[in-house]
């Protein structure tokens, strides 16, 4: 799958502008601020419906615009396909596949996106949301019954949290509380099984990526949930008994606290670099490559789930890079569509044979 083209019409600080992409590496440089990394999130849009910058769609819509428009031509799967996407300040978003309106959660039906940017070494070293985060937004991608289950635990659990918040200005709240803790051990069992397969798969890919990348380095992940689960691949049955024993035991603390404290909300990967614990005792090199063989890992598994290669981004991530780990991350990222940012050229065209673009100012060059 590759997008074959883009049109970008007062999106971020772009006022007019249509790029062609080459169907295997493309060199996106330029200097600092000029609009290299909202390509990138223009082209990640198609993919996932949202920015991975902001929640806000006003934000991506530019200065002394009322709206933002992005129009693609998307191959995937040998069939071409028309994907629009509209945002009007003060109006939700509109999103059309080839002429027909389509939810935000159904392109990934269309193409798939792995990306890598500065932030994704959290991953490594903040908290357990960022890890959860990479699950959900990976495994969404492939299953699209898991999207649908994520959306509903958040809806239980906001909801549960609101009255274990407010139930002592509103005690009869408390007569909701039990089927909202329902709803989200029931939601929770579902996704347990997911996020357990998705996890293996990714020690096991990450694993072998990350031993060639470091020179024999051990990364190991290991997916954390419930503590009364016993086994994240049994029965959706099974794991909800044991997800409910866990909140019988929590009921009176979950009141006095005002937190929902049995879910799969406080799920981890934990990741550990020879042996140790990579967020506390990982170097910045250590953080670095971890990170990026996590995500390369994500794009092998995603070549298995749908027999093509999703859409590479990277984003300034060779910057920091030697030259040897440098060149495995290129040779790593054959076979399908990768569009690289960087604010020199560097060479890297020369070294894959990519197509080079030029960003200046909000406008585009190839």
């Amino acid at each position: 799958m590759h997008t074959k083209k883009i049109m970008l019409n007062g999106f971020r600080n772009y006022e007019w502008e249509t790029v062609d992409f080459s169907k295997e590496t493309n060199v996106i440089y330029g200097p600092n601020a000029q609009g290299k990394t909202n390509l990138l999130e223009a082209v990640y849009m198609l993919s996932m419906g949202r920015s991975f910058r902001t929640r806000f769609d006003r934000e991506l819509i530019g200065f002394d615009y009322d709206s933002a428009e992005l129009l693609a031509e998307i191959e995937s799967h040998d069939r071409n396909h028309d994907v629009r996407i509209v945002m009007q300040n003060g109006l939700r978003k509109k999103i059309t596949v080839n002429a027909v309106a389509r939810k935000a959660s159904e392109l990934s039906q269309i193409s798939n996106v792995v990306l890598f940017c500065p932030e994704d070494l959290g991953i490594i070293k903040q908290g357990a949301s960022e890890r959860r985060k990479l699950l959900d937004n990976a495994i969404s991608q492939i299953r699209p019954n898991y999207a649908q289950y994520l959306t509903e635990f958040n809806r239980y659990y906001e909801q549960k949290l609101k009255i274990l918040k407010d139930w002592r200005e509103m005690p009869s709240l408390l007569d909701m509380l039990d089927d909202f803790s329902d709803g989200v051990c029931r939601m929770s069992a579902k996704m347990i099984r997911y996020r357990a397969s998705y996890a293996e798969k990714l020690n096991q890919k990450a694993k072998e990526i990350h031993s060639d990348f470091s020179k024999g380095e051990d990364l190991e992940i290991r997916y954390r949930t419930v503590s009364t689960v016993t086994d994240p691949y049994a029965s959706e049955k099974e794991i909800y008994y044991e997800i409910l024993q866990h909140q019988e035991q929590h009921q009176a603390a979950e009141k006095e606290s005002g937190q929902c404290l049995t879910g799969c909300h406080k799920d981890d990967l934990e990741i550990f670099i020879n042996g140790k614990p990579a967020r506390s005792f990982a170097s910045q090199g250590q953080t670095r490559t971890a990170a990026l063989s996590i995500k390369l890992a994500e794009r092998e598994i995603d070549l298995v789930e749908l027999g093509e290669y999703p859409i590479l981004l990277l984003d300034d991530v060779l910057s920091e890079l030697d030259e040897k780990r440098q060149e495995f991350v290129l040779n790593r990222i054959g076979g399908g569509q990768t569009l690289i940012t960087c604010c020199e050229d560097e060479g890297i065209s020369k070294r894959t044979g990519g197509k080079v673009i030029q960003i200046r100012d909000g406008r585009i060059y190839c």
